[in-house]
């Protein structure tokens, strides 16, 4: 008789995520999340690219980014941490955070995960 060792299926807080990850489709999934967020304050037809700051452009405050770390989480799973990313910036840094810094990040996330 042969056994088989099965693994228990991931938590609900790793959200699958299809690899391999690329820029072009974290910035189009990130986009997404912030058009819903700016569609409240009726900005919903800023251009969003890499280069677009979350401060300067868009005029997210802390609690916009604290709603975006909830949609990253929902999307990503506990491998993105939004959190401990801002937590490793400066002020300045986190004052002049780009889409395109985060949507590196994300990736980087995503693949260390999907090398383990």
């Amino acid at each position: 008789m042969t056994t088989v060792n099965q693994t228990a299926p991931s938590p609900a807080t790793e959200a699958p995520v299809e690899a391999p990850v690329e820029a072009p489709a974290v910035l189009a999934e990130i986009s997404g999340m912030l058009r819903t967020m700016l569609d409240e304050y009726g900005l919903d037809d800023i251009e969003i690219t890499m280069e677009t700051r979350f401060t300067e452009d868009l005029e997210l405050e802390s609690i916009d980014l604290v709603t975006l770390a909830g949609s990253l989480e929902a999307r990503y799973g506990r491998q993105v941490n939004f959190a401990e990313f801002v937590a490793d910036l400066e002020l300045e840094e986190i004052i002049d955070l780009t889409v395109g810094q985060l949507v590196e990040y994300v990736v980087r996330c995503v693949r260390a995960a999907g090398e383990r």
